[in-house]
């Protein structure tokens, strides 16, 4: 089975060693995504729009690997502030809330404070 390296273009893919996302068969595998905006390298201070924009970033990766949201079997979510989760509900249920996928939400520490959530989604593509 070939293998395809999805990168957002984020420094941290090469400084760590990581791709934002992997293609093995019909399978997705999205790395823990972060609110940065790639194209500035700036993140909000608000943990909802920093929810907003792990989903464009992940749905960017997942249009490069030929999938979508809705493909979406499993999400898991690191906030390092487990009482902001439920701020960002609605955004979840926006970009997920027709695949309904299986899900996790872990409080810990992210590598950068101004990081208030972090996702990470594995999708089985759609034939």
């Amino acid at each position: 089975m070939q293998r395809q390296h999805i990168s957002s273009g984020s420094p941290f893919e090469e400084q760590i060693g990581y791709s934002r996302a992997v293609v093995a068969g019909d399978w997705v595998f999205v790395s823990g995504t972060t609110g940065f905006d790639y194209a500035t390298m700036g993140i909000s201070d608000d943990v909802v729009q920093q929810a907003e924009q792990c989903f464009l970033n992940i749905q960017t990766a997942l249009q490069q690997a030929g999938a979508s949201l809705d493909d979406v079997v499993r999400v898991n979510y690191v906030l390092p502030d487990a009482s902001l989760f439920e701020a960002c509900w609605p955004v979840l249920r926006k970009h997920l809330g027709r695949a309904r996928p299986a899900a996790m939400m872990v409080s810990a520490g992210l590598l950068d404070p101004r990081m208030k959530i972090e996702v990470e989604v594995t999708a089985l593509k759609a034939r």
